[in-house]
């Protein structure tokens, strides 16, 4: 098949990385895969890649978020006929709101598009009612829905009548092993995070309300007041590429670290990194002692799979989708996401867990290779069905 995968970002996101294995594996089992993603000015895509993959040049932002998303999706409108032409390709598959907007649109203005479907990693609720009018419309528009958890398909069953195909999420286990690489030493050097006398906790994502970052942050204080064994433990933010508005949320953390007494930068007790280099997040998953994940809203959580891969006990919440597959995981503590003390209880047990020495069991299962062929399988199933249902009937 010649297929177009379609993402919102050219910055490691989740649903960025997401599209990219999920490309790399497509092409590996003999398939066309290009990649359109779109890239805010003078950005390019955060890895390199045996696929080739278009950039669409997206203006220089300007106005509340609102007025800033569509601004990027009136871009991928502008730009998506000529690249479709250019590709021929036989499906469209958008792995984000913006691309599933556009696609929505194209359509409603006549352009012939291929076949479109829409994974949908999670929903948001957005205090904007355009932007929840455009996320729904970036999925009723699709011809086929996936999600990646069974919590979300059920979402989707109860709330809307619609059964999404259940795909999954993987783990590279080429790049995210416990056995670390020769450049982990300097990578951690120009970090300051070489040699430290106390536990390191890690946060992937940066600072937001639903990765729950500033009640990690208030329970990180509590151990290191109340528990002499982190006395001198670090806490690592690290990423936060988002293109949504984080403004609130780091308001309460820059207020929260000033009601704590906590400095933050190289050599402090928190340090935040913003994006990092590709390379570098296999590294501090090996260096951290626990990954904290206390998500009050995920898709799935691979950066919980990714650090495990790594050898490195994870904290994760007692709610869906992580007690989907991480419930019999031997390196995975639990905490209430809501209750501070409960994180901090939980952090305290992860980081007392002895490192993994190979990838457990739900890491192997989740391969790229398994997601990959339950992808072919799914847009076979939607070629096959378009043969006879008319192009009409797909498209309401």
């Amino acid at each position: 098949m010649n297929i177009a995968l379609l993402t919102h970002s050219v910055r490691p996101r989740g649903g960025v990385i997401h599209t990219l294995e999920l490309a790399d594996a497509l092409s590996q089992r003999g398939h066309r895969v290009t990649v359109i993603a779109s890239a805010e000015p003078g950005e390019t895509l955060f890895r390199a890649t045996a696929f080739p993959v278009e950039l669409i040049r997206l203006p220089v932002l300007t106005g509340d978020l609102v007025e800033q998303v569509r601004q990027r999706i009136e871009a991928l409108v502008a730009a998506l006929p000529a690249v479709l032409q250019r590709g021929g390709f036989e499906l469209l598959h958008a792995q984000d709101s913006v691309s599933g907007n556009a696609l929505a649109l194209l359509r409603e203005r006549g352009v012939r598009v291929p076949h479109c479907l829409r994974t949908v990693h999670h929903l948001d609720v957005f205090a904007q009612e355009t932007l929840n009018r455009w996320q729904a419309r970036a999925w009723r528009a699709a011809d086929g829905v996936a999600c990646v958890s069974d919590t979300w398909c059920a979402h989707f069953r109860e709330h809307f009548g619609v059964s999404p195909a259940r795909m999954f999420n993987g783990v590279d286990l080429r790049r995210y092993r416990p056995v670390a690489d020769a450049l982990d030493g300097p990578r951690l050097q120009s970090l300051g995070l070489a040699d430290e006398a106390g536990p390191v906790c890690l946060l992937v994502g940066g600072v937001e309300e639903r990765k729950n970052t500033v009640r990690v942050l208030h329970a990180f204080a509590t151990l290191r007041r109340d528990d002499p064994a982190w006395a001198h433990a670090r806490l690592v933010v690290a990423g936060g590429a988002s293109m949504l508005d984080h403004s609130s949320a780091r308001r309460a953390w820059q207020q929260a670290l000033g009601e704590l007494g906590l400095a933050e930068g190289p050599g402090a007790p928190v340090l935040r990194t913003g994006p990092l280099p590709d390379e570098m997040l296999p590294t501090l998953m090996r260096r951290a002692d626990v990954l904290a994940m206390p998500s009050l809203v995920e898709g799935f959580g691979l950066v919980a799979l990714e650090a495990l891969a790594c050898g490195t006990p994870v904290l994760v919440s007692s709610r869906p989708p992580f007690t989907e597959h991480l419930r019999d995981e031997a390196a995975v503590a639990w905490c209430d996401p809501e209750r501070i003390e409960s994180i901090a209880a939980g952090l305290q047990s992860a980081a007392r867990m002895p490192k993994l020495d190979a990838p457990p069991a739900v890491c192997l299962a989740h391969a790229w290779e398994r997601s990959a062929a339950l992808h072919e399988a799914w847009y076979l199933r939607t070629l096959r069905e378009s043969i006879s249902t008319p192009a009409e009937a797909i498209t309401t």
